[in-house]
């Protein structure tokens, strides 16, 4: 498990809905710094908060902010993309690649520059990935591709760090009711809601978040024939 009080905390994509919940729960749990990250970052009214230029898609940017940020005892990779249309053939070339550096290569990249920091302390610390219950239902393309490859990713580092005590928590959800989601109607989870139960599970030493009942059936559904999961094939036959 890792405690949250007096860690130093790295959020990506902190600009963001779930990113600013990230920082601001983080605090109220006793982290003594926050590096809150993104593109083009904002300023916070809090001196514990250190504004931190990062793109996950530039490597650059990432050993940039590795070097700086050597002090990091808990990552948690939240920045992400969408796309604005649902089918893998439909994309643009440049959607494909775009969600696949951010959801894909941007974590991964980001957690290999910091695991030899948090590998080195000892344990008391974590990476947390965020990922989407899309990991396990295909029907948002290339999103769902990505984040599906994050998970596979996540459960490799969990294994490949877990001698040196850090602790790796991939976290499922589906829609959370940020800027991102705003033109879907479908229920959505307060991003408090599920910064608090993604804590929660790092503070309780877990390694897998299912945030909402969304989460919880499709993973079950992993075990159940793909016509189950995917009406539509059976009504093809």
């Amino acid at each position: 498990m890792t405690s949250l009080d007096g860690a130093v905390v790295l959020v990506t994509g902190a600009n963001g809905g779930i990113g600013g919940h990230f920082v601001r729960e983080a605090l109220a749990r006793g982290a003594k710094k926050v590096y809150a990250t993104a593109r083009t970052p904002r300023d916070w009214d809090d001196e514990r908060i250190v504004p931190l230029a990062l793109d996950v898609t530039d490597p650059a940017s990432i050993r940039a902010a590795a070097a700086q940020a050597s002090d990091v005892t808990v990552l948690i990779n939240n920045a992400g993309a969408s796309t604005s249309t649902a089918g893998i053939l439909t994309h643009t070339d440049e959607e494909i690649r775009a969600n696949v550096e951010t959801n894909f290569l941007g974590p991964l990249f980001v957690a290999r520059a910091f695991a030899p920091i948090l590998s080195a302390q000892g344990g008391n610390t974590a990476i947390v990935d965020i990922h989407s219950a899309l990991s396990w239902y295909a029907v948002a393309g290339i999103y769902s591709a990505t984040k599906a490859a994050l998970w596979s990713a996540t459960n490799s580092l969990r294994l490949e760090l877990q001698p040196a005590g850090v602790q790796v928590v991939g976290v499922h959800v589906g829609y959370v009711d940020t800027p991102m989601t705003a033109g879907n109607t479908a229920p959505k989870l307060d991003p408090a809601v599920l910064v608090t139960t993604v804590l929660d599970a790092v503070e309780a030493g877990e390694y897998e978040v299912l945030a909402d009942q969304t989460s919880v059936q499709l993973k079950a559904g992993l075990s159940a024939p793909l016509e189950a999961v995917y009406p539509q094939l059976a009504a093809g036959r």
